[in-house]
């Protein structure tokens, strides 16, 4: 995965009505979610960072975004065994790279 591809990613789901109201919202908390994994990379809360990545993990995957799923499992593993969250800035980059370029369905 590279940080320069701006293209929008899509849910597994986007053409299914049964889940398309689901991803919207999953859509719509990513900003927030992204602000608080923002927040414990500031405050240097490693336990948090790891929390917030394992609960990204599991809704990323649920709501049809397994790159958003795969990219936090890989960050909670690492916040798992790092010794600061120095040692995460670029997991932690592609996390919040790909949490932008969600989308619920192509325009």
């Amino acid at each position: 995965m590279s940080l320069l591809d701006e293209s929008p990613l899509f849910s597994n789901f986007a053409t299914d009505p049964d889940m398309a109201e689901l991803v919207e919202e999953f859509i719509s908390v990513l900003p927030e979610r992204v602000r608080s994994i923002e927040k414990a990379v500031q405050a240097q809360d490693l336990e948090g960072l790891r929390r917030l990545a394992h609960q990204l993990k599991g809704a990323g995957g649920g709501y049809g975004f397994d790159v958003i799923g795969q990219a936090a499992a890989i960050l909670e593993a690492s916040a798992k065994a790092a010794g600061s969250i120095s040692e995460l800035n670029g997991k932690v980059r592609e996390l919040i790279a790909l949490c932008q370029r969600a989308k619920a369905h192509p325009d």
